[in-house]
């Protein structure tokens, strides 16, 4: 299993260290009011995002299936025959993949956050996801489990044997690519982690880090509910897509 849980560690890193490192781009190097997001905006954030998660997909792919998401594991465990024993050992690589990734981005855009936020009381944001609405939580949570569950579905039907599924390895391209739908989409609420260990292995660091108000150890409370809702989404969105598509794909066929 040590591969494969190296190619997770490796996958994740990737996606983090670019998604990370864009919205510190756009957080850090802004004009006007110190965390203003204007520096290329929402745009260039959900762009890179989809882009990363194209990156750590073609990293890890090959070797470990090129999940690098807590939800996608748990779903192919429950409906695609995943080992049951891979899937804790797969989470704690993607989480811990996803904190030195953090750590690299802070390491290098160190002297900035000082300056813009010399006492690390705002900038958590950079690294993890928050309500729009903090004292509405169930609201980040309705939006966490819905983007996860239009994840996991696209998911299954383009690497579904029985569909049409792309060809010549474009599979993370188009994986990539609903990410930045699901980012523009459904991306307000709570800013689109639609995956726990992209949202807690960071937010671990803030907190390590000494980041005032990460939602862990400091402020609300709110690391839970981009770990209980993409997790909860998955399954919803990969039942969905098995009882409602997958089903019916043999009929189609004959």
């Amino acid at each position: 299993m040590l591969p494969e849980l190296f190619s997770e560690f490796f996958g994740t890193l990737i996606l983090i260290v670019f998604g990370n490192g864009v919205v510190a781009m756009v957080v850090l190097f802004g004009h006007g009011v110190p965390g203003e997001i204007v520096n290329g905006g929402y745009t260039n954030i959900t762009l890179a995002w989809g882009l990363a998660v194209t990156m750590g997909v073609y990293v890890s792919g090959r070797i470990s299936g090129g999940h690098i998401n807590p939800a996608v594991t748990l779903s192919v465990a429950i409906f695609r025959g995943f080992p049951w024993k891979k899937v804790i050992p797969y989470w704690i690589a993607q989480t811990a993949g996803a904190f030195v990734a953090a750590s690299l981005v802070y390491w290098n855009y160190r002297p900035q956050f000082h300056v813009i936020d010399p006492g690390l009381n705002h900038t958590a944001g950079v690294f993890t996801t928050f309500p729009a609405f903090p004292m509405q939580l169930s609201a980040g949570l309705l939006d966490q489990t819905i983007g996860t569950a239009l994840l996991l579905f696209m998911i299954l039907a383009i690497t579904d044997e029985r569909n049409q599924p792309p060809q010549a390895n474009l599979t993370p391209v188009l994986i990539g690519a609903i990410v930045v739908a699901i980012g523009m989409g459904f991306g307000g609420l709570h800013g689109f982690a639609i995956n726990p260990a992209r949202d807690f292995g960071p937010r671990l660091f803030t907190a390590v880090a000494g980041f005032k108000n990460n939602g862990l150890t400091d402020g609300i409370p709110v690391f839970w509910v981009p770990i209980v809702g993409p997790l909860v989404g998955g399954m919803i969105g990969s039942a969905a897509y098995d009882w409602g598509v997958r089903r019916f794909l043999p009929l189609l066929k004959k």
